[in-house]
């Protein structure tokens, strides 16, 4: 028997139980990872509250570090005692030990360490999917970058900043604010305090962000259109704060011939080959000092809940793991 995090229901952090758990035989083309390190991300928490629908019960959680404990029949992309870590599109890292399909998993170089590799996986390929494909930045680039001093948040203010794009901030507090400046963005607006849609007309010189990241949803999307330049594109990763509310199409045309896309991680590295390219780049850039991958916070693996109840009260920066 292992142990890990189990839902038997929906709801506040108060579901999530830490349980004894049954693994089933190892299956043809699967890897058995026992982790060190699982990353925490909003994501969890959508999975949840039920937000994404899912079986009950359920475990949590979609990235990990660890170390490779047996392989299935198949398998030859990976042997025993092999650092590894991945990222999946249904939850079960909250746990000590996990099957994963071979095809999924990626080796960490020596020079990134499981609590890198961990924290890494889901919002660094975020990041480089939303900078190198969903909208490609480039030099000379203004963009907004929504919850600036969030996981995701502060790995796009490196990334796009390296890439000679002009960033724009946006955050909830002072401190938060100097975390942004402090990995590349350019200036920072921290709200409710400023009013975001005037602020960045100020420093565009009245013709908006060409691109706007925004991973908190409901509550932010209208006044990221009216942040956008004429044909500017607006990337919504992320509901935070709830579902964008439906709306007409026509909004769009109004404010300039926008573009509007919700993108997901996982059409991005749906493929082998669309893994390993995305997953070198993030390596490399990481490896490289351009990007680095920041603990802010540090939970054991059965005190998940309160990981969730800080990340939830807007009271975490950086990254947040699961320790072992």
């Amino acid at each position: 028997m292992t142990h890990g995090i189990v839902m038997l229901t929906t709801g506040g952090p108060e579901v999530l139980q830490w349980s004894e758990i049954s693994l089933p035989r190892l299956k043809r083309n699967e890897v058995r990872v026992r982790h060190t390190v699982v990353g925490v991300n909003y994501i969890d928490v959508y999975d949840r509250t039920g937000l994404y629908s899912r079986p009950l019960p359920s475990g949590l959680g979609r990235e990990a570090a660890g170390v490779v404990e047996e392989v299935g029949s198949g398998v030859t992309s990976v042997v025993v005692g092999e650092r590894v870590a991945y990222v999946l599109a249904s939850p079960g890292s909250y746990a000590e030990v996990r099957h994963v399909p071979a095809e999924k998993l990626v080796k960490l170089p020596a020079s990134i360490t499981d609590e890198q590799g961990a924290a890494m996986m889901l919002k660094g390929l975020t990041a480089q999917y939303l900078l190198r494909r969903t909208s490609k930045v480039r030099k000379g680039d203004q963009i907004l970058v929504h919850a600036a001093a969030g996981g995701v948040g502060l790995l796009l203010c490196q990334w796009a900043s390296a890439l000679g794009a002009e960033v724009i901030g946006v955050v909830s507090s002072d401190a938060k604010a100097a975390l942004a400046r402090a990995d590349g963005a350019h200036e920072v607006i921290v709200t409710p305090r400023e009013d975001l849609v005037s602020r960045v007309r100020e420093l565009t010189r009245g013709k908006g962000v060409s691109i706007v990241y925004d991973a908190v949803g409901k509550d932010t999307f209208f006044q990221s259109l009216d942040c956008l330049r004429r044909l500017g594109v607006m990337v919504s990763y992320g509901n935070a704060s709830g579902p964008v509310t439906p709306f007409s199409v026509s909004e769009l045309a109004k404010r300039g011939s926008l573009f509007v896309t919700r993108p997901s991680l996982f059409d991005y590295i749906a493929s082998r080959a669309e893994l390993n390219r995305a997953s070198r780049e993030l390596f490399d850039i990481v490896e490289r000092g351009v990007v680095k991958i920041q603990i802010g916070q540090r939970y054991a693996l059965s005190n998940a809940a309160q990981a969730h109840r800080d990340l939830e009260a807007r009271v975490t920066t950086g990254q947040t793991v699961l320790t072992l």
